[in-house]
């Protein structure tokens, strides 16, 4: 018993906080949409609740009246409406069940929905942080266990209330002395139904947060990048006992959910067996007496075997509504995170031909955890609340229309992230980021995506074809355009080598290709795409020379007239930009062109001698 106890003790994590009114008034405005056929849904749920004391009646009337009174004709015609209740209570079900599908798959797709579209608004520094396995947990388990609330639990309650009252009444009508003994044995099912939920409902989160983290093991693992990482370096046993642990801890969760359900379940048991004697020993005695007939006393026997179900059902109400409403606010938390990054009401359309960018004395520090992300959804990093210090300090430089200005300088310095303040990936400290004038902040972020394009270090390519993925980037391009982006990429031999043409799939994050092939794809979207201001992070950087060089030609004659930033560590690929900004500790330490800057010495001229020992001719 001792170790029972163990698993029956509340931890203090285990309780659940307290719900209030507001979350359940967001919880019924879910369900506002769908009322009409909730109502239709309740009605019929009424309905058939009530035709449970039908066939007991029957009972009642075919023994007494019909067998006893040796009467074919009535016993004849009593089973004929008990077929026809049957019947009538199956069609309700069919009907029924059709509904709780239309209003269970219909709040999963509000949910999910308005979820996902949260969620892509959020900053970059949310998805930094946040642990996809957990995030994908809100979309699939939490919102599942969300719209139970309004099929599984909410027909459950007012069908089994309705029974309750119901059966209730016809068994009092019948004999209220035994009807009397059997119900004050139920109030200990709503006791031992108190006493556990407050259990189940706390382990129900733990278990939730359990499968989410293992969740997150398997997405981190089973991705290519993961699966590489894992094989290069051999930590299979490693991998092993840490995926073992997450999954114990689910295991363990699910065995003290497991013995408190059977316990629970045993109490549920028990009390209906005991009332079920109390029916059998004093209804009998009463007919013995001949204060009942033995028909009222089947009819009796048969209510009660009607009446226990919804009790229990009602019992379980509490345990049901605090596991859904759990549900809910693991997915509200998600809804009701603010993203740092917001549109104003009067934000203006950038126009697309708009291409000057300045930066204003800028200086700008990484958001803390708390302010951008949930500890729920990223159980590791959360602990990481200090301050990240300043990442730029006062930086300012302008990009005329038409200018190639590179940002070079050590690891760290700060490069990437002037580029990410250019699309407003993040907001500015102090200090503002212009484009075309206007303050990135005053701009739709529609219109500032059109205008900035980016072709990044990693380019990203998702599961699909190689069509699918260009036409990312200008969804209403023809083939003519998409040749055109693939030829100017200088990807276009390979493209058409392959046996399925642009219908090639690319694999999961595009892995199926060389890091080559998958770069010059990247550049073949930010061509077709066009965009006024373009950003290129490391875009040459997995290119072989013969490569890098055909597609530095590309971009020469693609990027001509349009405004753009370079990082590059390369140096050889930036000697032409018309601005050279050297970042070194979020400051703009020196600039100029090449030339200037190799004659006047610093940091540039330390980083050019080091990757050209033998050429120090500008």
């Amino acid at each position: 018993m001792g170790q029972v106890w163990r698993h029956m003790r509340t931890d203090r994590n285990d309780v659940p906080t307290r719900v209030d009114r507001q979350t359940v008034r967001r919880v019924l405005a879910f369900a506002r949409p769908h009322r009409k056929l909730i109502s239709v849904f309740l009605g019929i749920t009424v309905v058939d609740a009530c035709l449970v004391i039908v066939t007991p009646l029957l009972v009642q009337r075919i023994v007494d009246d019909g067998i006893l009174q040796k009467d074919t004709a009535l016993v004849v015609e009593m089973a004929g409406l008990m077929a026809i209740t049957a019947l009538f209570g199956a069609g309700l079900a069919v009907v029924a069940g059709w509904l709780s599908s239309r209003i269970g798959e219909g709040l999963i797709y509000d949910l999910r929905t308005q979820v996902f579209a949260h969620v892509q608004r959020q900053s970059l520094a949310f998805f930094t942080r946040t642990q996809t396995g957990a995030l994908v947990s809100r979309l699939n388990n939490d919102v599942i266990g969300a719209q139970r609330a309004f099929t599984s639990t909410l027909s459950g309650t007012v069908s089994n209330a309705i029974s309750v009252v119901v059966v209730g009444v016809a068994m009092i009508a019948l004999s209220w002395q035994v009807t009397l003994l059997c119900l004050v044995l139920f109030p200990l099912l709503f006791v031992t139904s108190r006493l556990v939920s407050a259990r189940l409902a706390g382990l129900t989160r733990q278990q939730m947060d359990g499968n989410a983290d293992m969740g997150n093991v398997m997405t981190e693992r089973f991705n290519v990048g993961g699966a590489m990482l894992l094989k290069l370096f051999g930590r299979r046993a490693e991998e092993d006992a840490l995926f073992a642990g997450k999954a114990a801890t689910v295991r363990d969760l699910g065995v003290r959910i497991s013995l408190i359900t059977r316990i629970f379940g045993a109490a549920m048991m028990t009390v209906p067996s005991l009332a079920t004697a109390l029916v059998y020993g004093v209804g009998g005695y009463l007919a013995i007496q001949g204060e009942l007939t033995v028909g009222t006393l089947l009819a009796l026997t048969t209510l009660l075997l009607r009446l226990l179900g919804p009790l229990q059902g009602l019992s379980n109400v509490r345990i049901d509504v605090m596991t859904a409403l759990v549900s809910f606010e693991r997915v509200f938390e998600v809804l009701d995170l603010p993203s740092s990054i917001q549109e104003k009401p009067d934000a203006v359309a950038l126009p697309v031909t708009a291409s000057r960018v300045e930066f204003d004395h800028v200086s700008f520090r990484y958001p803390r955890a708390e302010d951008i992300s949930l500890a729920s959804l990223e159980s590791v990093a959360r602990t990481e609340t200090r301050d990240t210090g300043e990442v730029l300090r006062d930086v300012s430089f302008v990009a005329e229309p038409g200018q190639m200005v590179a940002l070079v300088g050590p690891s760290g310095a700060g490069k990437t992230t002037i580029t990410h303040l250019v699309a407003r990936l993040y907001d500015v400290g102090t200090g503002a980021v212009l484009v075309g004038g206007r303050d990135v902040r005053e701009v739709t972020l529609e219109s500032l995506e059109d205008v900035v394009g980016y072709v990044t270090q990693d380019a990203h390519m998702f599961h699909d074809t190689i069509r699918a993925n260009l036409l990312y980037a200008r969804p209403g391009a023809d083939d003519l355009a998409i040749w055109a982006a693939l030829e100017a990429a200088q990807v276009a031999t390979l493209v058409r080598s392959l046996p399925e043409g642009l219908d090639t799939v690319v694999g999961d994050r595009g892995y199926r290709l060389s890091g080559g092939e998958r770069q010059r794809l990247a550049i073949a979207r930010l061509l077709l795409k066009a965009p006024a201001v373009v950003v290129l992070d490391e875009a040459t950087a997995h290119l072989d020379s013969e490569s890098e060089v055909a597609v530095q030609r590309a971009l020469d004659a693609a990027l001509e007239g349009r405004t753009s930033l370079v990082i590059a560590h390369r140096l050889s690929t930036v000697r032409q930009a018309d601005q050279i900004l050297v970042v070194d500790d979020g400051r703009i330490v020196q600039r100029g062109t090449h030339a200037s800057m190799l004659t006047e010495g610093g940091l540039y001229a330390d980083l050019y001698r080091t990757q050209f020992v033998d050429d120090l001719v500008p």
